[in-house]
């Protein structure tokens, strides 16, 4: 009897030694997760539209490693609610996340949609990752204790010269009433090691070549495109202006455009397109633009060597995305801030492990598919609260393709949805915008009112948001007049 107890013994410690080395050999061959935030970056990029030749080998780099999204859209056209609805997985409909929202007050008691809600990279160390972060990930950075450890966040989008190079960041618009912008451009300061980015992408390659008792998610939040146009000279010197495009304009588009569609487009502090053909700035701001996406190329490209030369290389899932697009002369201005597919597009890329490399997929994706893709990327259970969908499906079997669509949202009750080649938009008041890209890739041409797109724009109008959800108290964006009228408006009533 006692010689079989102890057999019992030995082949229970055997059993549970045996379960435990089996626990961790599965929690070590999840993927790590490299997660890559740029600002404002449209999709200019070399493996998407390659617009004026631009230099990006790093997106290149990228693109071969993995899949690349050509049609993937925002969930709003402003960096506050692009980012909280990635991170939160919710629709800034859901949220009533218009505007822009301090970190720390995105997540709560009076926001019922967002009171208890699980951010991005919560959701990773809730299942045993090792979260890092640096740089504007969400509006500003992060809120308190989102990452076990965080590098912060330079403040503001510098660094800044002494005086502005051209543009005072007022233009046109009333002091008080409008705001000022960083907007400005021109090569400044002397050497990359100055710019914050380098010195996020030095952080970020530091801790790449350290050792993990867990998998780790790793957040980079890039400042540039962001405005100040700013970075060295020799980013400037790839792009003389002789050679340089301009993108598509059409001096009368906006004829066709209805009240609330004009209202947010009212961007006195920003240079319109007509300003720039008439001071010859155009040409130099499209450079200066170019420049700055080559340099963050550049920065992509020093973490793709810190990676591969990592002991993560074979293990890393990475997302690469923006919060938004930017236009540069398209429909009168320079700035995000409209429904329109040039302020509304944006690079979304994924490569790791189980991912084809070098495909492009170009039906309609959006942002918030980011959160639930990654977690099914990474073998985490789903997330419930998650109101995106995930792409790994799409991306490994192309299904879905057929039925693929796109809503962004700007301001409480206006809404764009991308679906197959056309764009339907529908303000507050009922007003709307349709455009075919088939024959108007441009978006020049307002259909609304066409009875050939009467059935396309009923089918479209089925997909609008239910819920529109009233301004969040803590949300505010106070550059447009537009949107401060709207929230004081429709929040009156509470």
């Amino acid at each position: 009897m006692k010689n079989l107890l102890f057999l019992l013994i030995v082949v229970f410690m055997v059993s549970c030694t045996s379960n435990t080395k089996d626990f961790k050999s599965q929690e070590s061959t999840k993927p790590n997760v490299l997660f890559i935030a740029v600002d404002d970056l449209n999709n200019w990029i070399s493996p998407i539209q390659n617009f004026s030749n631009v230099k990006t080998p790093n997106f290149d780099r990228l693109a071969k490693m993995g899949v690349t999204f050509t049609n993937a859209h925002v969930q709003a056209p402003l960096c506050g609610p692009s980012r909280a609805s990635i991170m939160t997985g919710l629709r800034p409909s859901t949220t009533g996340i218009y505007g822009m929202t301090p970190d720390n007050k995105i997540r709560r008691p009076g926001n019922l949609a967002t009171k208890d809600i699980t951010f991005l990279p919560e959701y990773f160390e809730q299942n045993g990752y090792h979260t890092m972060g640096i740089g504007k990930l969400f509006h500003i950075h992060a809120p308190d204790s989102v990452f076990n450890e965080s590098g912060g966040r330079v403040k503001g989008f510098g660094p800044y010269p002494k005086k502005r190079f051209v543009w005072d960041g007022f233009g046109k618009g009333i002091r008080g009433t409008h705001g000022r912008t960083s907007t400005d451009w021109g090569a400044f300061p002397a050497k990359d090691s100055l710019m914050p980015d380098h010195q996020s992408v030095n952080w970020v390659a530091e801790r790449l070549d350290k050792e993990y008792d867990k998998p780790f998610f790793m957040g980079l939040g890039f400042l540039r495109v962001h405005v100040p146009l700013y970075v060295p000279q020799k980013w400037f010197d790839l792009y003389p202006l002789e050679n340089i495009q301009t993108p598509p304009y059409k001096s009368d588009d906006l004829n066709d455009i209805p009240p609330v569609g004009m209202q947010i487009n009212d961007l006195p502090m920003m240079p319109s397109t007509e300003w720039a053909k008439e001071s010859g700035e155009w040409k130099k701001i499209v450079q200066a633009y170019l420049a700055c996406i080559s340099y963050v190329d550049y920065e992509l490209g020093r973490v793709l060597d810190a990676l591969e030369s990592s002991k993560y290389s074979d293990n890393t899932v990475i997302v690469l995305w923006s919060d938004h697009g930017y236009r540069l002369g398209e429909k009168g201005t320079f700035a995000k801030h409209a429904l329109w597919e040039t302020a509304t597009k944006a690079p979304l890329m994924f490569a790791g492990p189980n991912l084809p490399k070098g495909k492009k997929i170009e039906a309609p994706v959006e942002m918030l598919s980011i959160y639930p893709t990654l977690l099914e990327l990474s073998g985490l259970p789903a997330y419930q609260r998650n109101e995106g969908y995930s792409l790994v499906d799409m991306m490994q079997q192309d299904k879905g393709l057929a039925d693929a669509k796109a809503i962004t949202t700007f301001g409480m009750n206006n809404h764009a949805i991308k679906m197959d080649k056309y764009r339907y938009i529908q303000y507050e008041d009922g007003k709307e915008e349709f455009y075919d890209h088939h024959s108007d890739p441009n978006e020049w041409n307002n259909e609304a009112g066409n009875p050939k797109y009467k059935a396309q724009i009923k089918k479209m109008k089925g997909f609008l948001p239910k819920v529109n959800s009233k301004w969040d108290a803590s949300s505010n964006y106070t550059f447009q007049p537009y949107f401060v009228e709207q929230k004081k408006r429709v929040n009156a009533n509470k």
